[in-house]
């Protein structure tokens, strides 16, 4: 709906030019029309021209926790209108290991892009007032063969002295948590784990995912095998395994098969994704409303994406 009131709210005569378009062609011609003007990079660079986009880009997330495992800091910063506003800090503690979480008992806490999937209250003294658990391991994790799990954010014992690590949790000081719980909707906040400070995300790393993201969408829905799987990495893989061979043969079956369908896209959420490789990583996630003749989804659909330098999107998984 906010990308349809963006495209509506044009001059007069380029409104004129839709409803001429409306009295010759129809409606389809107008959605095609539009869907034409959300694939390009110059609609998404004036829509993205006053947002702030330093944490990521989110439609229907309203807080993100950023931690800073070097620095042990948490922040939260709260989307207010167009901009991040810094809301609530503190030091923490976390894994007694250095690095990113490879295996159940590592001692180390992830780094990556979390949901927090619930609060748990009744729960044992040693975790404080309170837990928030995350979503570790994401899919991603899942694809790089990663385990473990229990990755909460709590706090310290009630009635004893504590180590100043964890086993990868994120903890810290009782009053602080409560205060933090105070501050945000866990249900629209994510979790951003880094080793030390995020990079640099700008208004055009963000306008040309978007513009890709609906360029692939088009492709798919169009039924454009050899400009849909351009979009996948060559060493894309599923969680099951399915690299992008096996992957290219599948969908070359369904696009055969599947002459007419609707996908459209929304709520969507992309999070820079911390890496040990020095890449620009992404984690997106979007509500899918895929309707063909014989199937029909309505659900979340997942990427995790490199952005390349030429400013090509290269998808590594999805689900």
């Amino acid at each position: 709906m906010k990308l349809l009131v963006g495209l509506i709210v044009l001059n007069s005569f380029v409104f004129a030019n839709f409803v001429d378009l409306y009295r010759s062609h129809g409606i389809n011609a107008v959605k095609d029309k539009f869907d034409e003007i959300i694939q390009t990079k110059s609609y998404w660079d004036n829509y993205l021209k006053n947002k702030d986009v330093k944490y990521g880009y989110y439609e229907s997330i309203n807080s993100v926790l950023v931690c800073n495992k070097n620095q042990k800091e948490i922040v939260l910063y709260k989307k207010e209108k167009d901009n991040f506003i810094k809301n609530f800090s503190s030091t923490v503690f976390i894994g007694e290991a250095n690095g990113d979480k490879q295996r159940e008992g590592d001692l180390k806490t992830p780094s990556g892009v979390y949901k927090l999937t619930q609060r748990l209250t009744k729960i044992d003294s040693f975790y404080g007032p309170l837990a928030l658990v995350t979503s570790y391991p994401n899919l991603y994790d899942r694809v790089k063969k990663k385990s473990g799990s229990g990755i909460w954010i709590h706090g310290l014992p009630i009635d004893k002295k504590r180590d100043n690590f964890t086993k990868g949790c994120v903890a810290l000081d009782n009053e602080k948590l409560k205060i933090l719980n105070s501050k945000f909707n866990y249900k629209k906040t994510i979790i951003i784990l880094n080793e030390n400070k995020l990079p640099v995300i700008t208004k055009r790393d963000i306008s040309n995912i978007l513009s890709q993201v609906f360029i692939w969408k088009n492709a798919w829905q169009k039924g454009n095998l050899k400009k849909y799987l351009s979009f996948y990495a060559k060493d894309f893989k599923k969680e099951k395994g399915l690299n992008l061979e096996k992957f290219s043969q599948r969908k070359a079956r369904i696009f055969k098969r599947t002459k007419n369908k609707y996908i459209y896209l929304s709520n969507i959420n992309i999070s820079p994704y911390a890496n040990g490789q020095n890449k620009l990583l992404f984690k997106i996630i979007m509500d899918e409303d895929y309707k063909a003749k014989y199937y029909k989804f309505k659900g979340k659909k997942e990427l995790y994406i490199e952005l390349l330098n030429d400013g090509k999107i290269s998808i590594l998984t999805e689900s």
